[in-house]
């Protein structure tokens, strides 16, 4: 009942700003290219994004690491519509929710090299099952790679205000405990954690697997995190 009332409410609020997001987003959905150049799939590798809206992300996947197999799920048939007309067959495509989808029926495979999640866990109420289960996903060697929304700690109180007052007409909730939550699962499953703050702590970019993948200028701790502001 509650992915079902979610995806209602996504279908809702994105039905006519589809044709308009990527072009509005473009100015402050800060660090997905960064999260895209880091990611560094191998040449054969399979690359999920959960909650990928119009499919902006993957086509950028598409075009910097050409032949992977690419996938993606999102709630929203709506935004699915645009991501099926830009992406065509680039990608596998499905409607599922983030805390519960089964992989293998969707896409034929139940592992990725590569998961992706960005500006999306501020969006889906039950984000700390939304991240279980993409770890879960996870391939052995795999990495997650996540960006959203940060603490804003380091912004001045008008403008944290302002940005807060404007998010939350689009349902966005930014997850000011995403760091602490990160640690307790990296350590709990013998992961490695880097995460960095971006812009001033606007958002915040992690990556999280057991193959050690350098952000610039951040130190790699195992099984911990490697903190960089």
């Amino acid at each position: 009942m509650v992915a079902t009332s979610h995806a209602v409410l996504m279908d809702r609020t994105y039905r006519h700003q589809r044709w308009i997001y990527d072009a509005t987003r473009a100015y402050y959905l800060l660090g997905r290219d960064r999260l895209i150049e880091q990611l560094q799939p191998p040449l054969d590798g399979k690359v999920l994004e959960i909650a990928c809206g119009t499919g902006r992300n993957l086509m950028r996947v598409a075009q910097r690491y050409p032949g992977r197999q690419l996938s993606g799920l999102d709630i929203s048939e709506q935004m699915l519509r645009s991501a099926r007309s830009k992406l065509g067959l680039r990608a596998q495509l499905a409607q599922a929710d983030a805390c519960d989808f089964d992989a293998k029926a969707l896409f034929g495979t139940a592992q990725f090299d590569r998961i992706l999640l960005s500006y999306s866990l501020s969006m889906i109420p039950d984000w700390p099952r939304a991240l279980e289960v993409a770890l879960d996903h996870l391939a052995p060697d795999g990495s997650l790679h996540l960006v959203d929304f940060g603490r804003q700690h380091r912004l001045p109180g008008w403008a944290r205000r302002g940005l807060n007052a404007w998010l939350a007409r689009f349902h966005v909730t930014p997850r000011h405990g995403l760091h602490p939550l990160l640690t307790t699962l990296a350590r709990r499953r013998g992961l490695t954690l880097q995460f960095e703050d971006l812009h001033a702590s606007y958002a915040q970019h992690a990556i999280l697997g057991r193959t050690a993948q350098r952000m610039p200028g951040a130190a790699t701790c195992h099984t911990g995190s490697a903190v960089r502001h």
